[in-house]
């Protein structure tokens, strides 16, 4: 029995099942990842800033305005689709798994997949936050060159920038959910960003897997590593789910 095979066998007695995902999980969507050869901390800006640089809350208080139009170019992807991964994650959940996403991406793929339970660690670009503390869809705001506005009140897109700290509530709810999981995956991630990398350390269990095309400061850390491209590593598996 190879590995993947063992790790389909996990699924016949893990009901809570934990998955943690990063960029990679949605490049098979057509979105950039962040830090490869090819993505977007690769590229260039007008004003010679790192990518890295732009996505911090100095740069956007201090340049709003350039903030904003690299914001609507490069961060928002309203007619991207979720692709065999994020799709398997649901079927998961259909076929009577308790399965929560524990997501670092802010490109709400997860949701129109349609699982249930997500946890966004560094928010949702298509989201908004309000002076007073409300949330709402950015298709509700009023933009403007340098600022949201919803009924007329300031906003800014609900995402963590660079300096600024996770949602306390979320972190603690990722850190129980793994904490509790029969099955803990971690799928297109670096796991070079923490406290995201370090939620991996709250499992208790012995069944977890890695799955990402370039190895990992915390490869050690795992019952099994797969270094594939997700979607053909999810359709290998879905194959030995089927014939379990």
């Amino acid at each position: 029995m190879d590995a993947i095979e063992r790790v389909a066998k996990w699924f016949e007695t893990g009901q809570k099942v934990v998955v943690i995902t990063g960029a990679g999980v949605s490049t098979e969507s057509g979105i950039p990842d962040f830090r490869s050869a090819e993505g977007l901390y690769s590229e260039d800006t007008e004003q010679g800033v790192p990518m890295e640089e732009v996505l911090s809350a100095s740069f956007f208080n201090d340049h709003p305005k350039d903030f904003y139009r690299i914001y609507n170019e490069k961060l928002l992807f309203p007619d991207a689709c979720p692709n065999t991964g994020h799709l398997f994650l649901k079927q998961l959940e259909d076929k009577g798994h308790e399965v929560t996403v524990i997501t670092q991406n802010i490109d709400g793929l997860h949701q129109k997949a349609g699982n249930t339970r997500i946890l966004e660690l560094h928010g949702n670009a298509s989201t908004v936050i309000t002076e007073s503390g409300s949330t709402t869809s950015l298709d509700e705001a009023v933009r403007h060159e340098n600022e949201l506005r919803v009924k007329g009140e300031w906003a800014r897109p609900a995402i963590t920038l660079y300096g600024e700290v996770l949602d306390r509530e979320v972190l603690q709810k990722s850190v129980q959910a793994v904490s509790e999981a029969d099955i803990l995956l971690v799928m297109g991630t670096s796991l070079n960003v923490y406290p995201a990398a370090g939620l991996i350390y709250d499992y208790k269990g012995d069944k977890s897997a890695l799955i990402n095309r370039e190895g990992t400061p915390l490869n050690t850390a795992f019952s099994y590593v797969f270094h594939r491209p997700i979607g053909e590593w999810v359709e290998e598996l879905q194959r030995c789910l089927t014939t379990e």
